[in-house]
């Protein structure tokens, strides 16, 4: 029995023996009055008619009229006059109903009161006995009325005290319903916080809690920094902080063969030229500064840009990656004018040239930099400092403009999404879930996403895809019944009205929410996390799954996240590719499956490749793993 209960069990006991011991007392002490009264009234009216009787004529008519105009008042049950030798002289007997009291009542409270006896003389002979009784109906009217008065206070009594009762309880019931909740989420590894109530009691209780979830979070903050400067010094060049030439070009990589937006976009390569004449003129510590100087530059301009990455080819080269649709010419004049302001403001007059190239799915990066190099190099060799478009490889659009696309993209998105199915399985071979890509029927084709979705993310039509994609997961679910995860996109979170329509359709099939798996990229949760809080808090009680995809850069802020119930968290291909053989690796996967299982979150590789790669995460104690190296028939790691 709950706490709660039992406080109201309590109060409505205590309120009943309350009630009864006030009756019980209340109606005993009053049949007492009431029993002492009329055998004082029994005794003294037998005596005084006895007196009377005693000072009249004895003749049977004067004693008959006596005692009638006596028993005549109503209130005499018996009067009887009886001879020495117990004869009757006369006699009078009332009724003993009572209609307007309860035959129940009347048992329960019986009174009993001897009648009063007085002895009547003619002369100084003994003429007889005198008896008299009172009627009692009148004492059980007056015990009945006074019970039913007080039944009707205490009613009103009660009623107070109940209200009272349940104010107190609704009071203490709130800061005791957060704790309760409080503790359900620290034993699901979600470490909050809640402010600390009135009550003394709750408030230790709470105080001592909040400084175990501090202690938590702070703990697995520190943890998740030491991995972070781990992989920092992996992954990133000591002396700019930007991604290293191996780093980069695994990003590149996994962008290229990503199934979503990121699988187009541009790079552009710039160039610190004359590095060794710079490094003698100015010394290896300046030349650090520099170069270092460079770096910010472009991963500032990179971030306003839209989520950039930057790496370091070599000492002197420089790559941004960004991801989306972007127009090269645009791209070339921003890029310019920011390393123009970059040269006007160093006192080293450095030369910064570049190249640019747009890159698509299925793209070769080898052929890519190859270009890019060699336009650099032209460009270096003729001292031309202006940024130069490299020729790429030849592709075509599928529609000529913007009006072309939106058309067929409307249209195809109405006959209907298909999604592809990948599977990402746990160490024993077991289906954790589909991972399920879209494609779109465009120029008599299936499309991959990484065709279209820059296209549907300049017209504006994320929410419009993810709608889609969400009635065809449902409809997988429901004719396969295996667990499905698609991909929202950060303009669809962004959107009320897709919230709201989301909600309403996990609301309407529960039995398909339970095995749906949604997911987004870390990047956009960290950089808008008001919007993706909002989502989590959205869906949480609706029984689908929220994950992060890509997960790697932004690590250390996912301890900020654990308050939101995530799921799953999908590391990036970058951690994952090649950890059976670099050990450094296999320290930052294992750290960060200790951690996401501290927060009670499933760790899933990406982009394994083989077997051996999956041997290893499962020996690190990572929960699954998907990627091309993974087959849904495939026996279990051993």
């Amino acid at each position: 029995m709950s706490l709660i209960k039992q406080l109201w069990l309590i109060v409505v006991v205590l309120l009943l023996l309350a009630f009864g011991g006030s009756l019980f007392i209340g109606v005993s002490a009053s049949r007492a009055y009431i029993e002492q009264e009329v055998l004082i009234k029994n005794a003294d009216n037998a005596h005084a008619l006895a007196l009377t009787m005693s000072q009249m004529p004895k003749d049977p008519v004067t004693l008959e009229l006596l005692i009638s105009a006596q028993f005549d008042t109503g209130h005499y049950r018996r009067v009887e006059l009886r001879s020495p030798e117990g004869e009757i002289i006369e006699r009078r007997l009332g009724t003993d109903a009572i209609d307007d009291v309860p035959a129940w009542f009347v048992d329960l409270v019986r009174i009993e009161v001897p009648p009063g006896r007085a002895v009547v003389q003619d002369g100084w002979r003994q003429l007889g006995t005198l008896v008299l009784e009172s009627q009692h109906s009148f004492a059980y009217r007056s015990l009945w009325a006074s019970t039913l008065s007080l039944m009707g206070w205490f009613a009103l009594a009660a009623a107070i005290s109940l209200l009272l009762a349940w104010w107190i309880v609704r009071q203490i019931r709130r800061p005791l319903g957060a704790v309760v909740d409080q503790a359900r989420q620290i034993g699901e590894r979600r470490f909050t916080t809640i402010p600390a109530p009135r009550t003394r009691e709750l408030r230790e209780v709470v105080e001592a809690m909040n400084h175990l979830s501090d202690a938590v979070r702070h703990m697995l903050s520190a943890e998740s920094q030491k991995l972070d400067r781990l992989r920092q010094q992996l992954q990133h060049d000591p002396v700019t902080g930007v991604l290293n030439r191996e780093a980069f070009l695994a990003q590149l990589q996994s962008h290229l063969d990503s199934q979503d937006a990121r699988a187009s976009g541009a790079l552009a390569l710039v160039r610190l030229a004359h590095l060794t004449e710079i490094n003698k003129r100015l010394g290896r510590a300046e030349t650090d500064v520099l170069l270092h100087k460079v770096a910010h530059g472009l991963q500032q301009f990179g971030q306003a840009y839209g989520g950039g990455i930057v790496g370091r080819l070599n000492g002197r080269d420089f790559m941004l990656l960004l991801p989306g649709k972007i127009d090269l010419a645009r791209l070339r004049h921003d890029l310019g004018r920011r390393l123009a302001a970059m040269r006007e403001h160093d006192r080293t007059a450095m030369s910064l040239p570049g190249a640019l190239i747009d890159y698509a799915q299925g793209d070769h990066s080898g052929r890519l930099l190859a270009s890019l190099d060699g336009t650099l190099a032209a460009a270096e060799a003729r001292s031309d400092e202006r940024l130069l478009i490299a020729e790429g490889p030849q592709r075509h659009s599928l529609f000529a403009n913007h009006d072309e696309w939106r058309r067929a993209l409307q249209t195809a998105m109405a006959k209907g999404v298909y999604l592809a199915h990948y599977p990402v399985l746990d160490a024993a071979g077991e289906l954790l879930h589909f991972e399920c890509p879209s494609r779109l029927r465009l120029a008599a084709e299936w499309q991959p996403a990484g065709i279209f979705m820059p296209w549907v993310s300049r017209l504006g039509l994320d929410s419009q895809l993810d709608l889609a994609v969400i009635d065809e997961a449902f409809r997988d679910i429901t004719q396969r019944g295996k667990p499905v995860g698609i991909n929202l996109s950060s303009a669809s979170i962004q959107d009320a009205h897709f919230i709201v329509e989301l909600q309403a359709r996990l609301k309407a099939r529960p039995d398909v929410a339970e095995r749906l798996w949604l997911e987004l990229p870390e990047a956009m949760a960290i950089h808008d996390l008001k919007s993706f809080r909002s989502l989590c808090q959205a869906l949480q009680p609706l029984g689908c799954r929220v994950g992060l995809e890509h997960v790697g850069a932004s690590f250390t802020r996912i301890a900020d996240l654990q308050d939101l119930g995530l799921a799953y968290l999908k590391l990036d291909r970058t951690l994952v590719r090649n950890v059976d053989q670099v050990a450094e690796q296999q320290t930052i996967l294992r750290g960060m499956a200790t951690l996401c299982h501290s927060l009670g979150i499933l760790a899933i590789g990406e982009g394994v490749e083989h077997r051996g790669e999956a041997r290893t995460l499962f020996e690190l104690g990572l929960d699954g793993a998907t990627g091309p190296g993974i087959r849904q028939h495939d026996k279990p790691v051993d």
